[in-house]
């Protein structure tokens, strides 16, 4: 199996740009503690300070579906719904190194 990488892109309502961050951030450690997890990494765009990414490196499919299952990630869900206005996530598979 090939690693999968996940960009999710999340933009803030606004008025909720830092508790948005704040929860986003609070998913950083039992993330990467997770089996497969080869990258797990927090941005904020430089010309929005609303709008956030995460950048994650999964071994294989099978840890990717292992962390979306996860305890912490379904509260993360639910948490964050009522303060975004968008979350668009794209799933890559790399085909150069």
């Amino acid at each position: 199996m090939s690693a999968i990488t996940i960009v999710a892109i999340m933009k803030a309502k606004t008025g909720n740009a830092q508790q948005l961050r704040g929860i986003m951030e609070s998913m950083i450690r039992p993330s990467r503690g997770e089996s497969g997890c080869v990258e797990y990494v927090l941005h904020e765009s430089t010309d929005d300070p609303e709008q956030f990414v995460f950048y994650e490196t999964w071994q294989d499919e099978a840890a990717f579906q292992s962390h979306i299952e996860s305890p912490h990630y379904k509260q993360y869900r639910l948490d964050i719904e009522p303060l975004i206005q968008s979350r668009e996530v794209h799933r890559l598979r790399k085909l150069t190194s």
